[in-house]
């Protein structure tokens, strides 16, 4: 039975989907460590729960493809990748647990953190914010806060952002960049 052309897409987007989630738990679990964030070693935390399902979800649209005996090796390498990102969202919880066992950070990395110019937070977007409603791009984040989004949690879902995604009233926003910028990305995510 060949491969349809929905099923194709569905497979591609889910494992396009486990690499951008292992990525972004690497970036968080490092930022949590360098930050001791619990807040984002939190979010790793539930980002990994996520990841296990989506692994699971991958794993199964693969092996229901009915492919044949030539086939099963282009299969078996597709569920080879997704158990590769499966191991770096692995990798990114065990840093994420460090802080989260609340292990003090060593001196060396706790002077790092305190002469780093750059911080990473997360805002909740009010509904009443100026953001509802406009693209990344349109919002001008970055401009105005200095800030970089480097994810948006939206309900159970975690999307790597791209100028084109539309600003939800309960987003949260995850960025990076000066501490300064902090307050005023703060202060565009709340009630005007």
């Amino acid at each position: 039975m060949p491969l349809d052309q929905k099923r194709f897409e569905l497979i591609v987007r889910t494992l396009a989907e486990l690499k951008d989630t292992s990525e972004l738990m690497i970036d968080l679990a490092y930022s949590s460590l360098l930050l001791n964030s619990n807040h984002l070693a939190e979010e790793v935390r539930a980002l990994e729960e996520h990841m296990d399902n989506q692994h699971t979800r991958f794993e199964q649209l693969v092996l229901s493809c009915g492919f044949n005996p030539e086939e099963s090796k282009n299969f078996l390498g597709l569920i080879r990748l997704g158990v590769a990102t499966e191991q770096i969202a692995d990798a990114g919880a065990e840093i994420a647990e460090v802080v989260l066992r609340g292990l003090r950070p060593h001196a060396v990395l706790k002077q790092a953190i305190e002469e780093a110019e750059e911080t990473v937070t997360r805002v909740t977007v009010s509904p009443n914010s100026e953001l509802v409603g406009k693209t990344l791009r349109q919002a001008q984040i970055h401009e105005d806060t200095g800030m970089w989004i480097l994810a948006i949690r939206r309900g159970d879902r975690w999307l790597r952002p791209r100028p084109s995604d539309i600003i939800k009233a309960n987003d949260v926003l995850i960025a990076s960049g000066y501490a300064d910028g902090e307050t005023d990305l703060e202060r565009l995510a709340s009630v005007n």
